[in-house]
């Protein structure tokens, strides 16, 4: 890869690749300090923004961040660019890209015809020199529809992942939060497990109890146990009511082996999924997660920046037509994403970037007890996202995951966000919601302080027999 120069003033700035210019224009963030690939200074970061605008569309084309031969996501962006889709950019360079994008002749339509002639590498360059407020309006014209047992990814809705964790796995702990989370309008894009003992047999008793919750009242929804990929494959194989299969992922091959997988692997699991034929609706059958900073932790990041390498992360997503993908984006910790400036950044960033790739993207709205956030950032980055369309976002009792011992989401907080922006929950689980009176029918506020009669016989009492 060639040198890149800008001259400014008297001075001569430098950066020896591709690669460095594009981790030097980043918004400043702990991780690509920890690194060693973050700017020196403000000064150094915006004459690298200034630079990166004026590189051709085409030259990530022609320059791998990491080389083809020794990575296969690299291999799988590059081979799969769609060219006739890219055509209309095609001469574009960054910074031309950006006012493309915020053009008002930019439609939603516009851009998913030209979402498979982007890579991971153009868009996270663009969104290097892009500001908040760019990222929230051009995300807001994306839309990145799945389906399952429902529809997922509407303007004017908003989803939620309900997330019963129990540090002991214990099943009346997980119903009672299940049941509290319903009650709030919770849990249309998945209830979702972690589970606390991580095994084939634990999973496939988890995957039964909430196939029992979800139909014995007919939810339209579905259930994920987020146990490792090859442990889903293993229930399946043994009769498990699987509906979505998860897998943490990364945007090098190298962060991917660490977690114990690579994309072969993830193509049988969608395929075993897809032979149950659960879903009722639609067939994305998958789940992923992805969080900056994963693979600068697995020490497989060769010297890109931590949001490229997340972005590439969106292009293995993408390969498997998901019907979640959901950044967790302050879990790793303040060594990766510090304060709540960089975890809501970073948030708008992830959004933005998978959106523009066609990626159903949603965010965990987290942080861990040892960054410099609060609650407070969280409603802010909640907020911002739900401006910019987000799919779906974290639905957790009191915003404390007992289990993982982080802090994220609320039942009340996605209440809040679909008052104030006028967001439904996915229809066809809003028609749900109606039908068993715990949603008024004109607003979508609560109907009752209490269990509603036709709800009236509680899931653990379901779960108990």
């Amino acid at each position: 890869m060639s040198e890149y120069k800008f001259v400014y003033g008297n001075k001569t700035y430098h950066f020896k690749d591709l690669k460095d210019l594009m981790a030097k224009a980043t918004p400043k963030r702990s991780g690509d300090i920890l690194a060693e690939v973050a700017a020196n200074n403000e000064e150094e970061r915006v004459i690298a923004q200034m630079r990166l605008s004026e590189v051709p569309l085409k030259e990530f084309l022609n320059t791998a961040l990491i080389p083809y031969e020794q990575d296969e996501i690299t291999r799988l962006i590059i081979d799969e660019h769609d060219k006739k889709a890219f055509e209309p950019i095609s001469n574009l360079s960054v910074g031309e890209f950006r006012n493309w994008l915020l053009s008002d002749n930019t439609t939603t339509k516009t851009l998913q015809a030209v979402k498979d002639g982007l890579t991971p590498e153009m868009v996270a360059a663009v969104s290097k020199i892009m500001r908040n407020q760019d990222l929230i309006m051009v995300a807001k014209k994306c839309e990145v529809i799945t389906k399952f047992r429902n529809t997922i990814g509407l303007k004017g809705h908003l989803s939620t992942r309900l997330q019963p964790n129990h540090p002991t796995d214990d099943v009346m702990g997980i119903a009672a939060s299940t049941l509290d989370g319903l009650l709030y309008g919770n849990g249309d894009a998945v209830i979702g497990i972690n589970p606390a003992t991580d095994n084939v047999n634990q999973a496939t008793k988890l995957l039964k109890l909430l196939d029992e919750v979800i139909s014995k009242y007919q939810i339209p929804t579905q259930s994920c146990i987020l146990t490792h990929v090859t442990n889903t494959i293993e229930c399946i194989e043994k009769g498990a009511p699987v509906d979505l299969v998860f897998q943490s992922i990364g945007g090098t091959q190298e962060t991917n082996s660490s977690f114990g997988f690579n994309l072969a692997t993830l193509k049988e699991a969608q395929e075993a999924a897809l032979s149950l034929n659960r879903g009722t609706v639609g067939n994305n059958v998958m789940y992923f997660e992805t969080g900056q900073g994963s693979s600068l932790s697995a020490n497989a990041n060769f010297g890109v920046d931590q949001q490229t390498c997340e972005v590439r992360a969106y292009a293995v997503a993408r390969k498997f037509s998901p019907l979640l993908v959901n950044t967790v984006v302050g879990f790793i910790g303040p060594e990766y994403l510090y304060d709540g400036k960089e975890i809501s950044r970073a948030g708008l960033e992830d959004h933005f970037c998978g959106k523009l790739l066609g990626v159903p993207m949603g965010c965990d709205i987290c942080y861990t007890n040892h960054a410099e956030a609060d609650q407070n950032d969280m409603d802010n980055l909640l907020t911002l996202l739900g401006v910019a369309g987000i799919n779906f976002i974290m639905g957790i009792p009191g915003s404390d995951d007992i289990m993982l011992n982080y802090q994220t989401t609320s039942f009340h907080d996605a209440l809040y966000a679909r008052r104030v922006l006028n967001l439904d929950p996915a229809p066809e689980f809003k028609a749900w919601l109606e039908k068993m009176e715990i949603f008024k029918s004109m607003d979508g506020y609560l109907l009752n302080n209490n269990i509603p009669p036709l709800f009236a016989n509680s899931l653990s009492k379901v779960i108990g027999n």
